[in-house]
């Protein structure tokens, strides 16, 4: 391997084969460095508001001193303006990116790793990991797992998964156990030897994200070398993942944000620092069997026909609130909810479980997520699909009887519903397997068609709606829904999607597609983006 050294003040260039380095070029990159060293050193040492003229240095030199010197600032608003500044200039050379790694503390590098399309150079390789025990690699807390070990039979990542999935839970509760017995090393392991499950490492980063909400434990997950490996993922082109590390990145970044993002609760946008002012929120929640991100995908492309005029799916997009509605309204905070909405064994087995299927219980949950992540304290539309609907219901109705929680009410200026079934569904009057397909859960019994919860849930909110004059916009499906091989039927009609006040509007899709449109230009998309931008024109400038 060869490379070229240039000595400063000189015009010789020496051609060095590595690691037979001459004589010549070993005392000219010696004195280069004690230069360099002296040059920072006096830099370091002067206040930040003397000019530095006076240096003999490169200008250039003399700028990254600087701005690295600022981002130590008892101003936090020139910390946060020489990080951007940092960032922003493209032209500093490989040696000063990783002279600027070294130097740079916590609070710097999670500000770096949150700003756009930010130089990687910038962040330290993740450290060497200890050697794995004979335990194995998920020997936690000096005790091997007999049940994951024992699973012979079962491919090693299905293992890892369960083991991941049990983990989630315990890191809202056991953060502290979890990292002072090497959990946060042990993560940061699998994280690297799964590079090829993105499922994986979403599960991992959910993790890391759940222990920085506890601020302790900041300076360990940094030095397990995360912030660099979610600087990373931060820029893949995957949305799912970019969203979970956006998340993480944002509970450890105390210098710029306030709110903090429970497990379920997801950042679309603005999902970097930006100096864009958000002056309003847009939230999306899912329905039964659905997702953060599923849920509001683009329509699938299933036929030739369906390609863009370039004859290619690259336009297509896993989330269209994140790349459709935030391009149109920067100034938006655009988030996603999520909740387990899932039939499995560990819930029929486990008492806990079974209650969180309840509308009450899940209204409750996300109260509280909601309220630490700021909802409330700006105006705010929700967005909703199927039995999601029925849950912003019940929200905004528990937030009616809360003190605390007026300011979300007082904020909420609209809703758009999409097929969701105010009057019930007589998809939950079927034997059930097949209702288990759409609603697999407690939730049947109260989404039976005027079913006596049903009734009260819709009464009582539409009274509240009629009074604080909510805005609403519905959407109604009218084609049937594809259901196992052998039945298709209209999961929401007309009637039960109709709340009873706003506009409400039939769509030619099904149950599932209500909520995607095909294209950034199809009505669906455009009427959603124009309810927004006139319920909201009142309180911002879009």
């Amino acid at each position: 391997m060869q490379f070229s050294l240039k000595a400063q003040g000189s015009n010789n260039i020496y051609t060095v084969s590595h690691p037979e380095l001459t004589y010549k070029a070993r005392k000219e990159l010696h004195k280069a460095a004690r230069r360099f060293l002296e040059i920072s050193s006096r830099l370091l040492l002067q206040s930040l508001d003397e000019h530095f003229s006076h240096v003999d240095a490169d200008p250039h030199e003399v700028a990254l001193w600087v701005l690295l010197k600022r981002t130590q600032s008892p101003n936090k608003a020139i910390r946060l303006q020489a990080v951007q500044e940092l960032a922003g200039n493209h032209h500093w050379r490989d040696y000063q990116y990783q002279t600027a790694a070294q130097v740079i503390d916590q609070r710097t590098a999670v500000g770096l790793a949150r700003t756009p399309r930010v130089d990687l150079r910038f962040f330290l390789r993740t450290p060497s990991l200890p050697d794995l025990e004979d335990g194995g690699l998920w020997c936690f807390g000096g005790n091997g797992l007999p049940y994951a070990q024992s699973l012979t039979s079962v491919p090693s990542q299905k293992v890892e998964s369960f083991c991941l999935q049990a983990l989630v839970q315990h890191s809202k509760s056991h953060c502290d156990h979890i990292v002072a017995n090497g959990g946060v090393q042990l993560l940061q392991r699998m994280y690297q030897l799964r590079k090829d499950s993105l499922k994986i490492q979403r599960n991992i980063v959910r993790i890391i994200g759940n222990l920085a909400l506890n601020e302790s434990i900041h300076q360990a997950i940094a030095q397990s070398g995360w912030v660099s490996v979610l600087a990373e993922m931060m820029q893949s082109p995957h949305i799912m993942q970019a969203s979970h590390a956006a998340r993480a990145l944002a509970n450890l970044d105390r210098e710029a944000v306030n709110e903090k993002y429970q497990d379920g609760i997801y950042i679309l946008h603005p999902q970097t620092r930006s100096n864009q002012p958000i002056k309003a929120d847009v939230l999306f929640i899912h329905g039964i069997l659905g997702a953060a991100f599923k849920t509001w995908r683009q329509k699938d492309r299933v036929t030739s026909e369906e390609k863009d005029e370039t004859g290619s799916t690259e336009n297509y997009t896993e989330c269209w609130p994140k790349s459709w509605l935030a391009a149109d309204c920067p100034n938006l905070r655009v988030l996603s909810v999520e909740y387990d909405s899932h039939l499995s064994d560990w819930m029929s087995k486990c008492p806990a479980e079974n209650q969180r299927t309840s509308l009450a219980y899940r209204s409750q949950e996300l109260l509280k997520k909601l309220k630490q992540a700021g909802i409330g304290d700006r105006p705010v539309i929700w967005v909703a699909h199927s039995m999601g609907g029925l849950l912003v219901k019940k929200i905004l109705l528990d937030a009616s009887m809360d003190p605390d929680m007026h300011g979300l009410l007082n904020n909420t200026k609209g809703m758009m519903f999409y097929s969701v079934p105010h009057h019930g569904t007589s998809m939950a009057e079927y034997s059930v397997n097949v209702r288990y397909l759409l609603f697999p859960s407690i939730e049947v019994r109260e989404l039976c068609k005027d079913s006596p919860a049903l009734r009260n849930l819709n009464e009582n909110f539409l009274i509240m709606a009629k009074e604080r004059q909510f805005k609403v916009l519905s959407f109604a499906e009218t084609e049937p829904t594809n259901i196992g091989p052998m039945i298709k039927l209209l999961v929401v009609p007309t009637q039960s999607a109709n709340l009873g006040i706003g506009e409400l509007i039939e769509v030619d899709v099904d149950h599932l597609n209500i909520c995607k449109p095909e294209k950034k230009d199809s009505f669906l998309y455009k009427r959603s983006l124009q309810f927004i931008q006139e319920v909201l024109q009142s309180y911002i400038s879009l």
